[in-house]
């Protein structure tokens, strides 16, 4: 019997744990190495669409995500006074036993997904990352940053948007600014928030919220990108209520909820696609690392989980892990991931440029069909 194939992932985001499950689920032996030793567990909200769900349901986490978040059908649009202008229905992008949407509080569905990658027999070491990589072409020697090694027949890296391991094996991509940013704050739900508003306009381009569970909120606020050395950490609870000032309806109960500057969080929106191969021998892109989007159509973390799923397909029913598995992996992601790449530039920028007849439902229309097929 042959021995059983290795996998090192670099990185324990959500692209990265989820790969780890679906590899281990096969029989695969994975080593998940993670830089950051409290495996990254801190953050404040993220919104899930149907096809994300459907990933996390292959997985074996969706009954766990499901009851830990809230999850919602309709996306309000509304005045920065608070006034309902329009509801819609949203696609079921995850297929129809399976929310539209769904808001959950990020450290919770990152506990949830360590707890998976535990329970599946990887083997995690935490507070590393990779030293250096040496290939040949039958595998991938690494020494980690404390010192140990190892030897693997792939290695992937799930390492982010700034990914150590892209630049390494030699990927000149990197992220570019969009000229926008985002404030993201936790914060009790207020009674009768059951859905995502968004308002557009007044103080910030975008002013919205999702329910993350039954007491809890993921609020945002989207402006022009400022450069974080104008803003210190004492200063974010002042920014967010005098940006939300500028918002009724559940927004004045939001604001008056922010005194915790720990709960708060200031970043820039980046676009990233790696327009070359996604691999160099045997250590491939997924994730962040290989592509980055604004949060404009809450798709970055759904292509990131979906990398996974197809990469793993590819791996658990395939003989040869060679180039042209790795070329048909990148083959099968490109046109899906540039659409919304594309698309959720072109949001940001519609803002940024102040168009007023932009097709806004049409291209979420038009993306979320798509996204409804399998990946």
């Amino acid at each position: 019997m042959s021995p059983a194939r290795t996998v090192l992932i670099v990185g324990g985001g959500v692209s990265g744990n989820a790969l780890a499950v679906l590899l281990r689920r096969s029989g695969v032996e994975v080593d998940l190495v993670e830089l950051s030793p409290d495996w990254n567990v801190q953050g404040s909200g993220i919104t899930l669409q149907g096809n994300a769900l459907r990933v996390l349901r292959e997985v074996g986490v969706w009954e766990e995500v499901r009851r830990a978040g809230f999850g919602f059908d309709t996306l309000g649009v509304v005045a920065p006074d608070g006034t309902v202008l329009h509801v819609a229905e949203d696609i079921r992008t995850g297929g129809p036993d399976l929310p539209a949407t769904l808001g959950i509080r990020r450290p919770d569905l990152q506990r949830l997904l360590t707890d998976a990658v535990r329970a599946s027999g990887a083997r995690v070491r935490l507070g590393r990352g990779v030293e250096s990589l040496t290939q040949d072409g039958d595998g991938v020697d690494v020494r980690l940053t404390d010192g140990s090694t190892g030897r693997y027949d792939l290695v992937v890296a799930a390492d982010g948007l700034n990914s150590p391991t892209r630049a390494a094996i030699g990927v000149d991509d990197r992220p570019e600014p969009t000229g926008m940013g985002i404030w993201r704050v936790t914060a009790p739900r207020p009674a009768g928030v059951e859905r995502t508003d968004l308002a557009y306009g007044g103080p910030a381009f975008i002013a919205g919220y999702c329910p993350t569970g039954e007491d809890s909120l993921y609020a945002y606020l989207v402006e022009p990108a400022r450069e974080r050395a104008e803003l210190p950490p004492s200063s974010y609870v002042e920014e967010v209520r005098s940006l939300a000032a500028g918002y009724g309806g559940a927004w004045k109960e939001i604001a008056a909820s922010v005194t915790d500057p720990s709960l708060v969080n200031y970043t820039w929106f980046h676009r990233l696609l790696v327009e070359g191969p996604w691999h160099r021998g045997r250590v491939v892109l997924v994730g962040d690392a290989a592509h980055a989007c604004p949060p404009t159509l809450a798709q970055g973390a759904a292509m990131s989980l979906e990398d996974a799923l197809v990469l793993a397909e590819l791996l658990t029913t395939r003989t040869d892990w060679d180039e042209d598995l790795l070329t048909a992996y990148r083959e099968r992601r490109v046109p899906r991931v540039r659409l919304v790449v594309e698309n959720s530039v072109r949001l940001g920028r519609w803002l940024l440029d102040g168009v007023r007849d932009a097709d806004v439902p049409g291209l979420i229309g038009r993306t979320m069909a798509v996204l409804s097929e399998r990946p």
